[in-house]
């Protein structure tokens, strides 16, 4: 049972029915966060247009999800774990590819470094030491790069935040359990 409302279309203010429709363009659907949010039409409008910048950075959009599952994963939102692994595998991650997103991992070593510099700056907050910031730089991320996923670690956790004080109704399939390697 949520904790707080979610807006439905039919219960919207005018601002708010703007707003998830913007939603539904952005996205193609409203989660539920959304019509949490949308509680507040600045929370969701800065929301958004976050989002939406972050769209146009040097990260793509595979990388921009496994960020998002990270980030979810870190910080133990069962809501926004069911969402971006929804999300990934709908951009064609495979069951295995997302477990080890969910560990930091990656095939690819430059992605890989991108998500052990996301998971230290989740479990460090923001207090990333030297030598994570040499490795990451060795794998050959750049400080654009080291920008956006800050960006990214903020945007994902702010809707963390918001999933754990209001507990919106899941409506993703809920993600499989973490298994361990």
């Amino acid at each position: 049972m949520p904790r707080i409302t979610q807006v439905t279309d039919e219960t919207a203010t005018p601002r708010a029915a703007e707003l998830l429709a913007d939603t539904r363009r952005q996205l193609g659907r409203t989660p539920n966060l959304y019509r949490t949010l949308v509680n507040s039409p600045a929370a969701l409008r800065g929301y958004l247009d976050f989002r939406e910048a972050l769209t146009a950075g040097v990260l793509q959009p595979a990388t921009r999800e496994k960020l998002a599952l990270l980030v979810a994963q870190r910080n133990n939102c069962d809501y926004c774990i069911a969402a971006h692994n929804a999300r990934g595998k709908a951009l064609g991650l495979t069951a295995e590819e997302l477990q080890r997103v969910r560990r930091a991992d990656d095939a690819d070593p430059h992605t890989a470094a991108l998500l052990t510099l996301a998971a230290h700056l989740v479990d460090r907050r923001g207090a990333v030491d030297d030598a994570d910031l040499q490795a990451a730089r060795a794998a050959g991320v750049t400080d654009e790069q080291i920008a956006e996923t800050v960006a990214h670690v903020a945007l994902n956790t702010y809707s963390n935040m918001v999933n754990h004080l209001a507990e919106p109704d899941l409506d993703f399939p809920a993600a499989e359990p973490l298994t361990r390697e």
